[in-house]
């Protein structure tokens, strides 16, 4: 079958599609011509009048009146809205519109003012809102100096089991210097879970972080309305182990961009093909999928003279355990 051209209706047609359906015009019907670009028959005679032969003959032309619109602004209200403006560069719209009332019988209405401003040149549109632009983040160059710890909802579509209403988090913690995820599951988001997942972080990096940082959620703080002589159970546990508990600002979640970077990449390359039938099959496959990603390379993970190298968290952390071997052997 053969292919047509798409055109829409709103948009104008340019020169060259005219001269198309003009040259298709000699060997078909107007009925055809005219099913075929979408436009009436009375349009193809119109073009065909206006056609020397040209691409310029076709050209679409302005559609702007030459006449002045009846309703226009007279040449007494324009010469009176000008010396308004120019004897006063700063005045509002507001007062603008009070003195041509009060003193030049000005009938038209507020809008009508405005836009005869603003198609002259005396008002323009708000400035454009300036792009934020994020301050450099001080990423660690060694390991266990912070750990960026988030939760994330495990898909309803991945749980083909019996109980279709029940939920799986996966609680997500990830080593600023050299991207090495640790990933858990549990049944429940709560304080208890946030405990036993610290304490599983610090068993599979073999190492404690001086600082971990995660959001305002309840699993991790009190939020302002709890009473603030209770201590949360993840502050507890971060006090006695040594941990300094950073929150990142609320409703923020770019300050903890890596560990929401590596979320997307779990929805990307685990979860989209992800189907288990039970909480002990989502904790196999997940481990599986731990060392899976954290032996993939990045481009972030670069050398620390700044070179190029694509490296996978696993060979930075080596990298990294490797120089700080050596800085203690210099000492």
């Amino acid at each position: 079958m053969e292919k047509t051209e798409q055109f829409h209706y709103n948009t104008p047609y340019s020169a060259k599609e005219k001269e198309k359906a003009l040259n298709l015009l000699r060997n078909s019907t107007i009925e055809f011509v005219a099913h075929r670009y979408h436009c009436t028959e009375r349009t193809l005679y119109r073009w065909k009048s206006l056609y020397d032969g040209t691409l310029q003959s076709l050209e679409n032309h302005s559609k702007r009146p030459k006449t002045v619109h009846p309703n226009a602004h007279t040449k007494q209200e324009i010469k009176h809205i000008k010396d308004l403006i120019h004897r006063n560069p700063n005045i509002g719209l507001n007062e603008l519109y009070g003195k041509l009332r009060r003193f030049y019988a000005y009938q038209r209405s507020y809008v009508g003012l405005y836009r005869f401003l603003r198609k002259n040149g005396y008002f323009f549109d708000k400035p454009k809102r300036v792009k934020r632009v994020s301050k450099p983040y001080d990423t660690p160059q060694s390991l266990g100096i912070k750990m960026q710890i988030d939760v994330k909802v495990v898909p309803k579509d991945c749980y083909s089991g019996i109980y279709s209403d029940e939920k799986f988090y996966q609680y997500t913690a990830i080593d600023e210097s050299s991207r090495e995820r640790f990933v858990y599951a549990y049944k429940e988001q709560c304080q208890q879970s946030s405990v036993d997942f610290l304490k599983r972080v610090i068993v599979y990096f073999r190492y404690k972080p001086l600082i971990v940082q995660t959001d305002n959620g309840q699993e991790f703080t009190y939020t302002r309305q709890a009473s603030s002589d209770k201590e949360h159970l993840f502050d507890r546990a971060c006090r006695l182990l040594g941990i300094e508990h950073k929150r990142i600002k609320p409703r923020t979640p770019r300050h903890n961009g890596k560990v929401e970077r590596s979320h997307r990449n779990d929805n990307e390359r685990f979860y989209k093909y992800l189907k288990f039938y039970s909480y002990e099959d989502l904790l196999k496959q997940m481990s599986a999928y731990l060392k899976r990603s954290n032996d993939i390379p990045s481009s972030v993970l670069c050398t620390r003279d700044k070179k190029e190298k694509w490296l996978t968290p696993l060979e930075k952390r080596a990298e990294l355990l490797l120089l700080d071997y050596n800085i203690k052997e210099d000492r």
